[in-house]
């Protein structure tokens, strides 16, 4: 019996047992022996990437950036259409005579948990790079998870609204997605910053693509949304098709990282106060 291509996805929301259990189904059908496991934190699904536990990884952008330390052969195989282009924002509530970061000075900024790349470290590199020293109050929820569960971000929109906080980052859907959802009233935010565009997460291997892996691809890239078979699983997983996988998305969070010293250059977790 031939052994299944091994992937770790880390568990941030009950829905991903039924998006992988479906992927799972709709891969061995086509004839890869495919199966997952799941993980409470990214950093223990890196740490076995990189021992070879699991041959993929479905990874977080800052997951991506240990990996690529730890392994400097890994390679991003494929990715969401949703995962590129991304831009994180800096909120005030409006009618504040606050127009730019420099007004931010001394303020109090909420943020995401520790270990989120676009509601903490991408959008405090944009203080540090303008030398603007804030004090930072951070929602620290789900740590471990890398920002995929937002309510550390939600957290810090509602402080904002409540006036605990002078500014709240976050990524630029989650500001969309807080008014959709009536947290932010129409006209009560303004954006005063936003990050260059970057990418989000990808689906990592160690080393040159197997024949399994290249399989995995290729099923995965052509996947149709207009097929009812995978379009629920596509829902739940947030986008509409798979792309091939690409690196050039992650320098800001490379420089984010080291600036914050959140992981050491051969990949060792170096920032004080996380501990997932």
């Amino acid at each position: 019996m031939t052994a299944p291509l091994l992937l770790g996805a880390v568990a941030y929301d009950p829905k991903v047992v039924t998006i992988w259990d479906g992927f799972r189904v709709w891969l061995n059908d086509r004839g890869l022996p495919f199966d997952y496991v799941l993980y409470s934190h990214y950093e223990r699904q890196v740490e076995d990437l990189a021992s070879g536990r699991i041959q993929v990884a479905w990874n977080s952008p800052l997951a991506w950036v240990r990996t690529k330390r730890l392994c400097p052969d890994a390679e991003a195989l494929v990715m969401r259409d949703t995962d590129r282009d991304l831009t994180s924002v800096v909120v005030v509530r409006s009618g504040r005579a606050i127009t730019d970061l420099a007004g931010l000075a001394d303020q109090v900024v909420a943020t995401g948990a520790v270990d989120s790349p676009q509601a903490t470290l991408l959008p405090l590199e944009l203080f540090r790079a303008a030398g603007v020293k804030a004090e930072v109050r951070r929602f620290d929820v789900g740590v471990g998870l890398h920002g995929d569960h937002i309510g550390g971000e939600r957290d810090a929109a509602r402080a904002l609204m409540a006036g605990e906080v002078d500014a709240a980052c976050m990524i630029d859907a989650n500001h969309l997605l807080f008014s959709e959802e009536g947290l932010f009233t129409p006209g009560s935010t303004a954006v005063i910053a936003r990050t260059l565009p970057y990418d989000h997460c990808n689906m990592t291997i160690v080393g040159s693509p197997t024949e399994e892996a290249q399989r995995l691809a290729e099923l995965l890239t052509g996947m149709d949304y207009a097929d009812p078979s995978v379009r629920r699983l596509l829902d739940l997983e947030g986008l509409t098709r798979w792309e091939p996988g690409r690196v050039s998305g992650y320098d800001q969070l490379e420089v984010a990282v080291d600036a914050g010293g959140f992981y050491g250059p051969g990949g060792a977790i170096t920032a004080d106060d996380y501990r997932p």
